[in-house]
């Protein structure tokens, strides 16, 4: 694909975005988001064995996957997070891997693939095509773990409220565009499911949701 591409400047700007952030990341997140019920379902989930981690950004959760863990990978496009998820949880106890998720390919197959607050960064018409890469990554009975949420603002949606193409500031005004697609759970379990994979994804008490599965074959 070209790098003329819109879709491949996009997820360029996107990229760039996260790394401006995340010096002050942990400080945007919504109140009453509903986190500390994602935690606990992730517990009750047990992300067990060899775990695979996409998009880990500051390890936030790569210190709750830990506590279930054998083995963790984990995977950001951008330096800057991961030189603050290596702080968080320490080198010793991760393998860290700095990739664009969109060409990145796994080197083994993982027991669990867990991603936070990515799915909604994934354009539509790259939906598909990223599923077969979670495929890619799993033991034959391999599970898969996501939380995410719908939420975006008015002054995001600088193409309208169909578009998926939102735009954000960081501190000093600079202005980015990303991906944001607002999923519904049912939805969203409708098309997992025609993709092969047998999903329950519940909505918390905020305005996040999780999804806990496996594929259905």
């Amino acid at each position: 694909m070209s790098k003329h591409d819109p879709t491949q400047l996009l997820l360029a700007e996107q990229i760039a975005y996260y790394r401006a952030i995340a010096p002050d990341y942990e400080s945007r997140s919504l109140p009453g988001w509903g986190g500390s019920e994602v935690a606990a379902a992730l517990d009750a989930f047990m992300p067990a064995g060899d775990v695979l981690e996409l998009a880990c950004g500051p390890g936030m959760w790569t210190e709750l996957l830990l506590r279930h863990a054998t083995s963790l990978t984990a995977v950001d496009a951008a330096p800057e997070m991961l030189a603050r998820a290596k702080a968080r949880v320490g080198d010793g106890r991760v393998r860290f891997v700095q990739a664009d998720l969109f060409s990145w390919r796994p080197d083994r197959l993982h027991d669990v693939v867990f991603f936070g607050l990515w799915l909604s960064h994934v354009p539509r018409d790259h939906f598909e095509a990223f599923w077969s890469l979670v495929d890619d990554c799993l033991e034959p009975a391999g599970r898969v773990f996501f939380v995410d949420d719908a939420f975006r603002t008015p002054e995001e949606l600088i193409e309208g409220e169909s578009s998926s193409t939102i735009q954000r500031l960081v501190a000093d005004g600079t202005a980015y565009r990303a991906v944001k697609v607002p999923y519904q759970p049912a939805d969203l379990e409708e098309q997992l499911a025609s993709l092969g994979w047998r999903f329950t994804v519940t909505q918390t008490s905020g305005s996040s949701y999780w999804g806990a599965g496996s594929r259905s074959r």
